[in-house]
Protein backbone atom coordinates (compact mmCIF):
# COMPACT_ATOMS: atom_id res chain seq x y z
CA UNK A 1 0.00 0.00 0.00
CA UNK A 2 1.41 3.40 -0.93
CA UNK A 3 2.21 6.05 1.66
CA UNK A 4 -0.47 8.36 0.25
CA UNK A 5 -3.17 5.65 0.52
CA UNK A 6 -2.16 4.85 4.11
CA UNK A 7 -2.32 8.53 4.97
CA UNK A 8 -5.79 8.82 3.40
CA UNK A 9 -7.18 5.85 5.39
CA UNK A 10 -5.72 7.09 8.65
CA UNK A 11 -7.11 10.55 8.03
CA UNK A 12 -10.58 9.18 7.26
CA UNK A 13 -10.54 7.10 10.44
CA UNK A 14 -9.54 10.12 12.47
CA UNK A 15 -12.34 12.18 10.98
CA UNK A 16 -14.85 9.45 11.81
CA UNK A 17 -13.73 9.29 15.42
CA UNK A 18 -13.78 13.06 15.65
CA UNK A 19 -17.33 13.16 14.33
CA UNK A 20 -18.46 10.60 16.92
CA UNK A 21 -16.73 12.58 19.64
CA UNK A 22 -18.90 15.55 18.82
CA UNK A 23 -22.04 13.62 19.83
CA UNK A 24 -20.88 11.40 22.71
CA UNK A 25 -18.33 12.05 25.42
CA UNK A 26 -18.51 8.67 27.19
CA UNK A 27 -19.04 5.00 26.44
CA UNK A 28 -22.40 3.33 26.91
CA UNK A 29 -22.31 1.49 30.19
CA UNK A 30 -19.44 3.43 31.68
CA UNK A 31 -21.48 4.32 34.78
CA UNK A 32 -22.79 0.77 35.24
CA UNK A 33 -19.42 -0.90 34.72
CA UNK A 34 -18.06 -0.47 38.26
CA UNK A 35 -14.56 -1.30 37.02
CA UNK A 36 -15.37 -4.44 35.04
CA UNK A 37 -18.49 -5.11 33.03
CA UNK A 38 -18.15 -8.82 33.79
CA UNK A 39 -19.31 -8.16 37.35
CA UNK A 40 -23.02 -7.75 36.46
CA UNK A 41 -22.90 -11.02 34.49
CA UNK A 42 -21.27 -12.81 37.40
CA UNK A 43 -23.78 -11.38 39.88
CA UNK A 44 -26.72 -12.35 37.69
CA UNK A 45 -25.38 -15.91 37.47
CA UNK A 46 -25.06 -16.05 41.26
CA UNK A 47 -28.66 -14.85 41.63
CA UNK A 48 -30.00 -17.44 39.19
CA UNK A 49 -28.06 -20.30 40.81
CA UNK A 50 -29.27 -19.32 44.28
CA UNK A 51 -25.81 -18.58 45.64
CA UNK A 52 -26.68 -14.95 46.37
CA UNK A 53 -29.88 -12.91 46.35
CA UNK A 54 -30.59 -9.77 44.39
CA UNK A 55 -31.35 -8.06 47.71
CA UNK A 56 -27.83 -8.92 48.93
CA UNK A 57 -26.18 -7.50 45.81
CA UNK A 58 -28.25 -4.33 45.88
CA UNK A 59 -27.72 -3.91 49.64
CA UNK A 60 -23.97 -3.78 48.99
CA UNK A 61 -24.50 -1.22 46.25
CA UNK A 62 -26.86 0.84 48.42
CA UNK A 63 -24.31 1.12 51.23
CA UNK A 64 -21.49 1.86 48.77
CA UNK A 65 -23.40 4.55 46.88
CA UNK A 66 -25.83 6.11 49.37
CA UNK A 67 -25.62 7.37 52.99
CA UNK A 68 -28.15 5.13 54.75
CA UNK A 69 -28.31 7.00 58.07
CA UNK A 70 -29.62 10.39 59.18
CA UNK A 71 -29.28 11.98 62.61
CA UNK A 72 -31.63 14.01 64.82
CA UNK A 73 -31.45 16.68 67.49
CA UNK A 74 -31.93 15.60 71.10
CA UNK A 75 -35.52 14.60 71.86
CA UNK A 76 -36.66 15.52 68.35
CA UNK A 77 -38.13 13.72 65.35
CA UNK A 78 -37.87 16.83 63.14
CA UNK A 79 -35.67 16.48 60.07
CA UNK A 80 -32.66 18.78 59.98
CA UNK A 81 -31.49 20.37 56.73
CA UNK A 82 -28.63 17.86 56.60
CA UNK A 83 -31.08 14.99 57.07
CA UNK A 84 -33.26 16.28 54.23
CA UNK A 85 -30.23 16.49 51.98
CA UNK A 86 -29.25 12.88 52.74
CA UNK A 87 -32.82 11.68 52.22
CA UNK A 88 -32.83 13.40 48.84
CA UNK A 89 -29.89 11.20 47.83
CA UNK A 90 -31.65 8.13 49.23
CA UNK A 91 -34.85 8.94 47.35
CA UNK A 92 -33.06 9.43 44.02
CA UNK A 93 -31.40 6.02 44.41
CA UNK A 94 -34.57 4.25 45.57
CA UNK A 95 -36.63 5.54 42.63
CA UNK A 96 -34.16 3.96 40.20
CA UNK A 97 -34.91 0.47 41.54
CA UNK A 98 -38.69 -0.14 41.84
CA UNK A 99 -37.98 -3.86 42.37
CA UNK A 100 -36.63 -3.23 45.86
CA UNK A 101 -38.38 -2.87 49.21
CA UNK A 102 -37.05 -1.04 52.28
CA UNK A 103 -37.40 -0.90 56.06
CA UNK A 104 -36.60 2.20 58.11
CA UNK A 105 -35.30 1.72 61.66
CA UNK A 106 -35.56 4.49 64.25
CA UNK A 107 -33.04 4.78 67.12
CA UNK A 108 -32.45 7.01 70.14
CA UNK A 109 -29.75 7.59 72.72
CA UNK A 110 -30.10 6.22 76.26
CA UNK A 111 -31.49 9.36 77.91
CA UNK A 112 -35.11 8.79 78.96
CA UNK A 113 -37.28 5.74 79.63
CA UNK A 114 -37.47 2.72 77.36
CA UNK A 115 -41.09 3.48 76.54
CA UNK A 116 -40.50 7.12 75.60
CA UNK A 117 -37.45 6.21 73.53
CA UNK A 118 -39.38 3.53 71.66
CA UNK A 119 -42.03 6.11 70.80
CA UNK A 120 -39.38 8.62 69.73
CA UNK A 121 -37.61 6.05 67.56
CA UNK A 122 -40.89 5.28 65.82
CA UNK A 123 -41.65 8.97 65.21
CA UNK A 124 -38.21 9.40 63.65
CA UNK A 125 -38.71 6.45 61.32
CA UNK A 126 -42.16 7.73 60.36
CA UNK A 127 -40.76 11.21 59.63
CA UNK A 128 -38.17 9.70 57.29
CA UNK A 129 -40.80 7.61 55.52
CA UNK A 130 -43.07 10.61 55.01
CA UNK A 131 -40.23 12.66 53.56
CA UNK A 132 -39.09 9.91 51.18
CA UNK A 133 -42.66 9.49 49.93
CA UNK A 134 -42.95 13.26 49.46
CA UNK A 135 -39.86 13.04 47.23
CA UNK A 136 -41.51 10.49 44.98
CA UNK A 137 -40.64 7.13 46.53
CA UNK A 138 -43.78 4.95 46.19
CA UNK A 139 -45.58 4.03 49.44
CA UNK A 140 -45.31 0.35 48.55
CA UNK A 141 -41.51 0.56 48.35
CA UNK A 142 -41.25 1.04 52.14
CA UNK A 143 -42.49 -2.15 53.78
CA UNK A 144 -42.15 -1.08 57.39
CA UNK A 145 -40.96 1.47 59.91
CA UNK A 146 -39.49 -0.10 63.04
CA UNK A 147 -38.40 1.41 66.35
CA UNK A 148 -35.27 0.15 68.07
CA UNK A 149 -35.40 2.82 70.76
CA UNK A 150 -32.16 2.87 72.72
CA UNK A 151 -31.48 -0.87 72.29
CA UNK A 152 -28.89 -0.70 69.48
CA UNK A 153 -26.53 2.21 70.12
CA UNK A 154 -23.59 2.93 67.84
CA UNK A 155 -21.73 4.33 70.85
CA UNK A 156 -22.46 2.78 74.24
CA UNK A 157 -23.07 5.57 76.74
CA UNK A 158 -25.76 6.57 79.21
CA UNK A 159 -25.48 10.24 78.23
CA UNK A 160 -26.57 12.25 75.23
CA UNK A 161 -24.95 10.89 72.08
CA UNK A 162 -25.75 12.44 68.67
CA UNK A 163 -24.52 9.36 66.76
CA UNK A 164 -27.19 7.21 68.45
CA UNK A 165 -30.06 9.57 67.56
CA UNK A 166 -30.60 8.25 64.04
CA UNK A 167 -32.61 6.35 61.51
CA UNK A 168 -31.17 3.69 59.22
CA UNK A 169 -32.67 2.77 55.86
CA UNK A 170 -32.12 -0.84 54.81
CA UNK A 171 -33.10 -2.95 51.80
CA UNK A 172 -35.43 -5.61 53.15
CA UNK A 173 -36.37 -7.55 50.04
CA UNK A 174 -37.41 -7.68 46.40
CA UNK A 175 -40.92 -7.48 44.99
CA UNK A 176 -41.97 -10.82 43.53
CA UNK A 177 -44.90 -11.56 41.27
CA UNK A 178 -46.53 -14.96 40.84
CA UNK A 179 -46.39 -14.76 37.04
CA UNK A 180 -42.75 -13.71 36.95
CA UNK A 181 -39.91 -15.94 38.10
CA UNK A 182 -37.62 -12.88 38.06
CA UNK A 183 -35.09 -14.56 35.76
CA UNK A 184 -32.32 -12.12 34.88
CA UNK A 185 -32.95 -9.91 37.95
CA UNK A 186 -29.59 -8.21 38.08
CA UNK A 187 -29.17 -8.27 34.30
CA UNK A 188 -32.33 -6.16 33.96
CA UNK A 189 -31.08 -3.66 36.53
CA UNK A 190 -27.72 -3.30 34.79
CA UNK A 191 -29.28 -3.12 31.31
CA UNK A 192 -31.47 -0.23 32.48
CA UNK A 193 -28.42 1.60 33.86
CA UNK A 194 -26.39 0.78 30.74
CA UNK A 195 -28.94 2.42 28.46
CA UNK A 196 -29.30 5.45 30.75
CA UNK A 197 -25.54 5.93 30.90
CA UNK A 198 -25.34 6.43 27.12
CA UNK A 199 -27.69 9.41 27.25
CA UNK A 200 -25.76 12.60 26.74
CA UNK A 201 -26.54 15.10 29.54
CA UNK A 202 -27.74 18.50 28.35
CA UNK A 203 -25.96 21.58 29.58
CA UNK A 204 -28.11 23.67 31.87
CA UNK A 205 -28.77 27.24 30.74
CA UNK A 206 -26.29 29.76 32.13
Amino acid sequence: MSFSRRFFLMGATGLGLSACGGSFTREAGILADEGGFGNPTMHNHLVQTGRISLAEIMTRRFHDEVPSMVNFDFGSAALTQEARSILGVQADWMKQFPELRYTIYGHTDAVGSDASNNRLGLRRAQAVRRHLVSLGVPHRSILAVVTRGESQPLIVTEGREPANRRTVTEISGVMRRAHDTMNGDYARVIHREYIASATEPHDAPG
